[in-house]
């Protein structure tokens, strides 16, 4: 927990009310954002800010989502390397070793720039090079998910995020068994993208890409650059617990994904595929056309 949770000194102020606010000082725990860079055969690919931990699953699924590689048998192994100060290794330099024969990647997928933790495609060279192709088809996925199954997607994701819990900096998202309702896996991470990135890199490690038949949840907003890290992974229905952006709505409609929006309590917005969410009796939703959404 040491470094994915940083203990520092606050003041905290309360109003309550009153002309005369109380403060106090105390100890709070902050979410760890540190640099990790990403190298493959030993070259430098790209620079992105992250919360440590499941690196080398974040690592792998950053090169599914870069169109790098797509299976694991491309995978071949992991190592964290020269980053050192003061002679002790910082753990934020991983060398990502490809299998024989895959071929290494292009050096214009390099990055300009640090990747921030609120910015995926940060450091894109050109506007063509934001859309990368997916090699796995979602469209012809007819795996059906139960609206109450899913309603209770967003509080399961929750239980799993133990880091949110002590500093309420972190985003989340999870995989989910769209059959059964059973979740697979759940990462945390200051970078929305990084976090699933992380459940993306859990997927190509367990042999589980392309992830036909399961759903995947984000604790925020559903945007262009995670619809299309779905896409790339082969997942075919994507849900969050806010608003899709207007290119995110897009890209699903085209490639025949499933992408669910205001998923809560009771209720979602369906923006795409509704005929996989099975609506139960119990359970209010809408197509975007429905909800009044452009």
């Amino acid at each position: 927990m040491s470094r994915i949770a940083a203990r520092r000194r606050v003041t905290r102020l309360s109003l309550g009310g009153s002309p005369d606010p109380s403060r106090r000082e105390r100890a709070d725990y902050l979410a760890v954002e540190e640099p990790l860079e990403i190298r493959v055969g030993g070259r430098s690919l790209a620079v992105t800010m992250r919360t440590p931990g499941h690196d080398v699953e974040l690592a792998a699924g950053f090169l599914v989502s870069e169109g790098v590689i797509h299976a694991s048998e491309h995978y071949a192994s992991a190592r964290y390397c020269a980053g050192a100060a003061d002679g002790a290794n910082t753990y934020n330099v991983l060398d990502i070793t490809l299998a024989a024969g895959v071929a290494a990647p292009d050096p214009s997928l390099q990055r300009a720039f640090t990747t921030t933790s609120a910015c995926g495609v940060c450091g894109k060279a050109t506007i063509d090079s934001v859309r990368t192709t997916t090699r796995y088809a979602v469209a012809d996925d007819e795996t059906p998910l139960d609206a109450v199954t899913l309603i209770g997607f967003p509080d399961a994701l929750r239980a799993h995020q133990a880091v949110f819990d002590r500093t309420g900096g972190l985003h989340a998202a999870a995989l989910f068994d769209t059959a059964t309702g059973e979740l697979l896996v759940a990462r945390e991470d200051v970078g929305r993208h990084n976090a699933v990135d992380k459940v993306v890199g859990w997927a190509l490690l367990h042999h589980r890409l392309p992830a036909r038949g399961a759903t995947l949840m984000v604790s925020g907003r559903a945007s262009f650059e995670l619809t299309q890290k779905a896409l790339m992974a082969g997942i075919p229905i994507l849900a969050a617990v806010s608003a899709p952006s207007s290119l995110a709505v897009d890209l699903a409609v085209e490639a025949g994904l499933t992408l669910v929006g205001f998923l809560r309590e009771d209720s979602m917005v369906v923006y795409s595929r509704p005929d996989r969410v099975d609506s139960g009796a119990r359970t209010t939703w809408a197509t975007n056309e429905r909800a009044g959404t452009p």
